[in-house]
C-alpha cells in the first residue's frame, strides 16, 4: 500500500481531517504511523526515531527544560463514520468522524506545531503512540517507558486527550476487584442442606449502598472518587442452589492515594469476602506546582484547570517523574461515540495555546 501523504503546511483543521481519514483502528496503525515518520524524518530541526508503530521527534537544541508532548494515533473500530464530514451544529462549524476526539485532532496540532516551531523556548519530544485503545500491554506509550524511557524524559508533560480546550491536571487511579462469596450446592427443592452464595453477597452490596466516597483536593483541584458494582455473575440452573457468586467492582480513586493504598481500602472494605484485583492503575498528581506548569497556565488562559476524572496515560509520565497534564480538543464524552464530532474552533484554540506557550 502506498504511503499517505500528509501535508503540514495546511491548517491544523485540514491535518486533522487528513489524518483521521487513514484509518488506524487499533492494530492497523502502520499507515499512518508510515505517513507521519515520512513527512517528518525531513525536518532539519527534528531528531526522529521509530519504535514499532510510535514516532518520537525531538528537538535538540540544548535548552535547560525538556516537554514532552504526547498522542495516540489509534482508534476504537469504525461505525459508519469515516470518511470524516464538515457540519454546521449552533451555527459553529464541527469535523464528525471517528478519531476527531479521540484523540486525532489534538495529534494533528502535534504535527502543525512540530513542523513550524524551529526554534521553541524549551526542547520539545513530539510523541505520536500505538495501541492506547487496547491491552495495557500493547500500549505504545507503555512500551516506550519500559524498553526506551530516555525518548520520554522530560521536566514537564502534556497528553492532547479530549479535554475541550482546557486544562485537565493528573487524573484518577482505577481499580477492578472480583468479590466472591462461597456456599453449598444443592437441589433447590432441598435448599436446607445448600448454602446459597448469591445470598451471602448482600453483604457486600450493603456496604457498596452504604458506602459514601470521597472528594479529595489535590495539589489545589477537586477529584470525586466512585465506588460501585459493576456487574454481578452467579447459578448453575434453575433448579440448584448456587455454590459461588462473583461481584465485580470498580474503584476509581483520587491521585492522593497509591495504588496500594487503594488495594488495602478495598480489602478492608470487603473483609470476611475473597477478593481479587483484577485491573489495577495508579493516578496521577496535576503536577500544576511545577514551573512549567505554571507558565504553561499562564500562557494558555481561559478556565482554571479541571480535575481529569478518568484514567490517562499521564499516569505514566507521573510513573517516570514527569509531571503532566491533559490538554486537546474534544468533548471527553463523545470520544467513542457513533457520532464523535470536534468543534474545530476547538482545534485552533490548543493550536494558538501551545504555540503561544512554546514560543513566548
Amino acid at each position: 500500500m502506498p504511503v499517505a501523504t500528509l501535508d503540514l503546511t495546511a491548517s491544523s483543521i485540514d491535518i486533522t481531517r487528513a489524518i483521521c481519514d487513514v484509518e488506524s483502528v487499533s492494530g492497523n496503525e502502520g499507515g499512518l504511523a508510515d505517513a507521519i515518520e515520512a513527512v517528518l524524518t525531513p525536518l532539519h530541526h527534528l531528531e526522529v526515531a521509530r519504535d514499532g508503530d510510535a514516532i518520537v521527534a525531538r528537538t535538540r537544541l540544548g535548552r535547560d527544560r525538556r516537554v514532552v508532548i504526547a498522542g495516540h494515533i489509534d482508534t476504537v473500530p469504525l461505525n459508519a463514520n469515516l470518511p470524516t464530514q464538515t457540519r454546521t451544529e449552533a451555527d459553529a462549524e464541527v469535523l464528525w468522524g471517528r478519531g476527531t476526539v479521540d484523540m486525532k485532532g489534538g495529534c494533528a496540532v502535534q504535527l502543525k506545531l512540530a513542523h513550524d516551531l524551529v526554534d521553541p523556548t524549551v526542547d520539545v519530544t513530539w510523541v505520536w503512540y500505538d495501541h492506547e485503545e487496547v491491552s495495557d500491554a500493547l500500549n505504545g506509550l507503555g512500551r516506550l517507558a519500559r524498553t526506551r524511557p530516555e525518548l520520554l524524559a522530560g521536566d514537564f508533560a502534556i497528553l492532547g486527550e479530549p479535554s475541550n480546550a482546557q486544562i485537565e491536571g493528573g487524573c484518577n487511579g482505577n481499580l477492578r476487584a472480583e468479590v466472591r462469596a462461597y456456599g453449598q450446592r444443592s437441589h433447590s427443592a432441598r435448599s436446607w442442606i445448600g448454602d446459597n452464595a448469591i445470598h451471602k453477597i448482600a453483604g457486600a452490596l450493603d456496604r457498596l449502598a452504604a458506602y459514601e466516597p470521597r472528594t479529595v483536593e489535590v495539589d489545589g483541584l477537586e477529584y470525586r472518587e466512585g465506588l460501585n458494582a459493576v456487574g454481578i455473575t452467579g447459578g448453575i440452573a434453575g433448579n440448584v442452589i448456587p455454590d459461588e457468586v462473583m461481584l465485580h467492582v470498580n474503584y476509581r480513586f483520587a491521585p492522593s492515594r497509591s495504588a496500594d493504598e487503594a488495594v488495602a481500602h478495598v480489602t478492608e472494605l470487603f473483609d470476611g469476602y475473597d477478593v481479587t484485583i483484577v485491573d489495577l492503575a495508579a493516578g496521577a498528581r496535576p503536577g500544576l506546582d511545577a514551573p512549567l506548569a505554571q507558565e504553561f497556565v499562564a500562557a494558555v488562559g481561559g478556565a482554571a484547570p479541571k480535575p481529569k476524572y478518568g484514567w490517562t496515560d499521564v499516569a505514566r509520565f507521573s510513573a517516570l517523574g514527569v509531571p503532566a497534564v491533559n490538554y486537546g480538543p474534544g468533548d471527553p464524552a463523545l470520544a467513542h461515540h457513533d457520532e464523535e464530532r470536534v468543534p474545530v474552533a476547538q482545534i485552533t484554540a490548543v493550536e494558538e495555546g501551545l504555540r503561544r506557550w512554546l514560543t513566548a
